[in-house]
């Protein structure tokens, strides 16, 4: 079987689909575990709608990105793998990444592919991220609590440590494209460009709302000037 073959099989959208039922009906039991003890608290109705209805609304808009980032993983991966990825825990950044690393350690090309670099991608996107995520059940309550401590006693330092933390999680997905020069690097300057000039707008002119569209229009803009960069050198 090919590469395709396997990223669009009926058994992978049949997994998919169970999973995310399974991830819809645990958030609907704890929306109802939460709803009933916010009423035993005092909580009117009225106020818990209006809670609903802001989370609902905050929740839209920045998923516009995640859709876009969704068609441009579907073409490299197919629909299912990216679906389940972006809908539980994955970011675009992320899941290109790692399946780019997992095609170079395999040294093949995504139009030379096979199932078997398919199989790798998933275990690279699946298995090999629960080093993270299992590593912050020891560590992540105690970097919390120190980090909350600290800016008790000097404001500066909490904020230093979110500055920092934020700025590791940038270098990790900018250092390849750094390095890969060309047009991944004339992407992500493009990216930065329009992230800027659409925050200095939304900063200049007062329209906060378009804070919530910055990255979705980042992304489209990233991913139209790649194609021009790769028409431009070839």
């Amino acid at each position: 079987m090919g590469f395709y073959d396997v990223a669009n099989h009926w058994l992978i959208y049949t997994m998919v689909i169970i999973g995310l039922l399974y991830v819809l009906g645990f958030a609907a039991v704890s929306m109802r575990k939460s709803w009933k003890r916010a009423i035993e608290l005092g909580f009117t109705k009225e106020k818990l709608m209006n809670v609903v209805k802001s989370s609902v609304t905050f929740t839209i808009v920045p998923s516009i990105a995640i859709v876009i980032g969704f068609f441009s993983l579907a073409a490299m991966l197919g629909i299912p793998w990216p679906w389940w990825r972006l809908s539980v825990i994955g970011s675009v950044g992320y899941e290109l990444m790692a399946a780019n690393m997992a095609l170079s350690a395999a040294n093949v090309q995504l139009s030379s592919a096979t199932s078997t670099e398919f199989v790798l991608i998933m275990f690279v996107m699946t298995i090999c991220i629960l080093g993270g995520l299992i590593t912050s059940l020891f560590v992540a309550k105690r970097i919390q609590t120190g980090t909350i401590k600290r800016s008790d006693k000097d404001p500066r330092w909490g904020a230093l440590g979110n500055s920092v933390f934020m700025m590791t999680i940038m270098v990790v997905f900018m250092i390849p494209m750094i390095i890969n020069l060309g047009v991944d690097l004339l992407t992500l300057i493009t990216s930065a460009v329009i992230t800027v000039i659409l925050a200095l707008i939304s900063s200049k002119t007062g329209a906060k709302w378009m804070g919530n569209f910055i990255l979705a229009f980042s992304i489209l803009g990233a991913m139209a000037s790649s194609v021009l960069w790769t028409n431009l050198l070839g």
